[in-house]
């Protein structure tokens, strides 16, 4: 059976991932992942055997094992579509670590320095908007004035409607801006052609306040923001079951990668938990010496 990936079947994936109402994120993101593989495959068939070897390739590039499954997920489904059940291959099988990576783990006090590097206005308040719901940055378009008048926003990601709630410093804040710039109505944070603002305009703008915050680039990004606000809200609560449901995670397990802590913070725990006694060292034995302290014989 001839399996070649034409054009014409990359299209057709991409409008059946359009009906299960997949995010244009993760759209692009899959059609990119086939057609890297497609060129790996160049003329030939798309059999178990080369997804196998595409699978050891990526693993030789020296691509994080996150990397190398996120990608066979890609391609997994689209074999689904396809009706070519044989292509399938295995995720690579890890034992996940229960430490966050120390240069990527964003602290209070570099969120802290953060917000001190944007001062007031418009990249303040998205960062802050963003650390205070936890909501995903393509959110930031349900972040309207009517959600501010109410304190809280009806989100829709993924095939799902959650609801959101917005504190009362953040309503404020939000319904002043809105005010100032002369919103009325609709998403509040807007780009100049009054469209709602671009994940990527949000990246860019939390790459150059970590450079001014002089915070590492590696832990600035709008996700991390969102962990942020788990991280937050669980050390408040120890509360897992709502606060998957507050941010929209179809399984706790992944709310539960969300509050890994750095290994140092982990060890300095371990540490206070006091099972292992500091051993005391016995006092050094005072030998005598011969004639000290005695009468010298006559």
């Amino acid at each position: 059976m001839e399996q070649i990936i034409t054009p014409a079947l990359v299209e057709g994936f991409r409008a059946h991932l359009v009906r299960e109402e997949r995010s244009g994120h993760t759209v692009e993101k899959y059609l990119r992942d086939l057609r890297d593989y497609a060129g790996y495959l160049g003329a030939r068939n798309a059999g178990a055997e080369a997804t196998r070897g595409y699978k050891e390739h990526l693993q030789s590039q020296s691509y994080a094992t996150g990397t190398v499954n996120s990608v066979l997920a890609s391609l997994n489904a689209f074999f689904k579509f396809a009706g070519w059940s044989d292509c399938k291959t295995k995720r690579v099988r890890t034992q996940p670590s229960p430490f966050a990576p120390e240069d990527r783990d964003l602290s209070r006090p570099d969120y802290d320095a953060l917000l001190g590097a944007a001062r007031r206005g418009r990249h303040r308040l998205i960062v802050e908007t963003i650390a205070g719901t936890g909501i995903r940055v393509s959110e930031l378009a349900y972040i309207t004035v009517e959600a501010a008048r109410n304190g809280k926003a009806q989100v829709t990601c993924k095939n799902k409607t959650r609801e959101i709630l917005i504190d009362s410093a953040l309503r404020t804040k939000l319904l002043d801006y809105a005010e100032e710039i002369g919103i009325t109505s609709g998403p509040i944070f807007l780009n100049r052609k009054g469209k709602p603002v671009a994940r990527q305009t949000v990246w860019a703008m939390l790459k150059r306040l970590a450079r001014r915050a002089r915070v590492a680039a590696s832990k600035v990004f709008p996700h991390n923001l969102r962990k942020l606000f788990a991280k937050s809200y669980y050390a408040e609560t120890k509360d897992v079951v709502t606060l998957a449901a507050i941010l929209g995670h179809g399984s706790m397990e992944t709310t539960r990668i969300y509050l890994k802590t750095p290994c140092e913070a982990q060890r300095g725990i371990i540490d206070r938990l006091g099972l292992v006694r500091a051993e005391t060292k016995p006092e050094p034995r005072r030998h005598r010496r011969r004639g000290k302290g005695k009468r010298a014989k006559k």
